[in-house]
């Protein structure tokens, strides 16, 4: 961990210098140049080099004294006159797994970097599994301090499909003080490695600077959690009959049961300036299977495309779409009146 003193190079740029302050909050140190110029960097674009050798100009090989039992007593008394910081909301147990695209304008060939957060006032042993057809490895393992971020591994794009299914085992705990034990987490996470390649899967957090894609392992824990439901209102729930169904009184649709998604690119973004036509209609194809998956079940909605005529790019990859991964779903070409040929129809099904 890096530490105010140390000696830094810079990991994505020529340069480095001592660190003068950390600021642990935002994971951020700051770095004085030999010009005298104070640089702020994320820590973890830094690299800890050791003493700089003047004669030489590498780093020099430091050997650490024999430890002694006097050295053994002063170093434990440092420890204690470094208490953990804790935090009221810091009692309630919370882990997430961050992700990090090396490369954001090219998600699709780009590596990730995965990070763990502790958000909460407990350390945590924590190990990472994935595998298939009984054949599981550790890919990453370790403990976490509370109330922090740490890099866990880097993965790449032919890696990505192994994170598909993964399993996150937690062991919650508290050094040299007395506390109120936490369950321990053992579960089995499904991640859409699709998302990887959607630009506006990653979005600004509470926990770093960049854009992340977070997933909440306290969340899809408690997806399989039952033991907070009582043997009585499992029983109920078994034996409570049925209400008749309500006959219903069906109503013309109106324009505003229609909803309207206009899939032109200066609607998405606010600049496409750097951005290639592929980028630009990956981000369209992005926005449309997202409204998609956030109407999936309401059953009848209408929704309508606006992609424009153009050169029909977009228009035949939605098509392609709708015809291969949401087969059950009806579409057609929206009101002529009113779209002319530039605009699609689809129908919750």
């Amino acid at each position: 961990m890096i530490k105010k003193g140390d000696t830094v190079r810079f990991l994505n740029a020529v340069g480095g210098g001592i660190v003068v302050r950390v600021d642990e909050f935002k994971n951020m140190v700051y770095v004085e140049d030999t010009d005298g110029f104070e640089i702020p960097v994320l820590a973890r674009e830094c690299v800890l080099m050791g003493a700089i050798n003047k004669e030489t100009n590498f780093p020099t090989k430091e050997v650490a004294p024999k430890a002694t039992t006097q050295t053994v007593q002063v170093q434990a008394i440092e420890t204690k006159a470094a208490p953990i910081k804790e935090t009221a909301e810091g009692e309630n147990l919370k882990a997430l797994l961050a992700f990090f695209p090396l490369d954001i304008k090219q998600l699709q060939t780009t590596a990730t970097e995965c990070y763990l957060v502790n958000d909460s006032n407990y350390f945590l042993f924590y190990n990472i599994i994935n595998g298939e057809n009984n054949t599981f490895k550790s890919v990453a393992h370790g403990t976490i301090e509370p109330n922090t971020q740490e890099f866990i591994l880097e993965i790449t794009k032919e890696q990505l499909s192994d994170w598909e299914k993964i399993r996150v085992q937690i062991i919650p705990f508290k050094e040299a003080k007395h506390y109120t034990p936490q369950a321990v987490f053992d579960v089995d996470i499904k991640i859409n490695v699709v998302k990887f390649y959607k630009l506006h899967s990653f979005t600004m957090n509470e926990y770093f600077d960049e854009p992340a894609l977070l997933i909440d392992i306290t969340t899809e824990k408690e997806k399989f959690q039952l033991s907070d439901i009582s043997p009585e209102e499992i029983k109920k729930a078994m034996f409570q009959k049925e209400e008749p169904a309500k006959s219903k009184v069906s109503k013309p649709m109106t324009a505003a049961d229609i909803l309207e998604i206009d899939l032109h690119i200066n609607e998405l973004l606010d600049s496409t300036a750097g951005l290639s036509n592929t980028e630009m209609m990956m981000c369209q194809l992005s926005k449309f299977h997202a409204v998609l998956e956030e109407n999936k079940n309401n059953k009848g909605k209408k929704i309508v495309f606006i992609h424009g005529k153009g050169e029909g790019v977009l228009r035949k990859e939605i098509e392609k779409q709708l015809k291969t991964r949401y087969k059950t779903y009806y579409f057609q070409d929206a009101s002529f009146r009113e779209y002319g040929f530039g605009a699609t129809l689809v129908t919750i099904k």
